[in-house]
């Protein structure tokens, strides 16, 4: 995960070589993610600018380090709508493009991002929304652990679309790490 800087978004408005030329990474042809489009980018533009020190609740670049066959590129983009607010909930977003899906890299991301979150003191509740149709996200979710707690409400989803609100809580994020924890055998 790379946080997304002033310079790779205006780039990325720019186009796909100049953000690719910002970042120093292979973009696919298939980029952006879905839902990931010009408004998008605008709006975390002007949060990174109107919140510079965001303390890492801001965006995230998913990349894969360059390998034989490949060189390094972004596979998708990640991020948080903000600090933890008076409740200590946080809300996070991701997505990947297509050929990158159903290979655990965004679980991957979320749990990265879940764990993050716990690190500070204030969060309580991890917040994932997603549209009833996206049953790939949904399958994301529920193996990062979270569960479904009803209707979400999110002013950008697709009109008609149903948002489905899925959370994680400390407590249960907490057992979670401990039952992953290794365990020491005594005698």
């Amino acid at each position: 995960m790379i946080p997304g800087a002033e310079e790779h978004f205006v780039a990325e408005l720019e186009s796909r070589d100049a953000f690719a030329a910002a970042l120093g990474m292979h973009v696919p042809d298939e980029w952006p993610p879905q839902f990931y489009d010009a408004d998008a980018i605008r709006w975390t533009l002007g949060y990174v600018r109107e919140n510079p020190d965001h303390g890492g609740w801001s965006f995230y670049y998913l990349t894969l380090p360059a390998g034989v066959d490949q060189p390094a590129t972004v596979i998708g983009a990640a991020g948080f709508k903000g600090p933890p607010n008076a409740d200590g909930e946080v809300e996070l977003g991701y997505g990947l493009v297509p050929s990158y899906q159903r290979r655990g890299y965004a679980t991957e991301a979320v749990r990265g991002m879940a764990t993050f979150a716990f690190a500070h003191p204030r969060v309580t509740t991890v917040v994932g929304q997603t549209i009833q149709t996206l049953v790939g996200s949904i399958g994301v979710l529920e193996k990062a652990g979270f569960l479904f707690d009803g209707e979400g409400n999110d002013p950008h989803a697709p009109e008609g679309e149903p948002v489905l609100r899925y959370v994680l809580s400390r407590r249960r994020y907490n057992e979670a790490m401990s039952s992953r924890a290794p365990r020491l055998r005594s005698g």
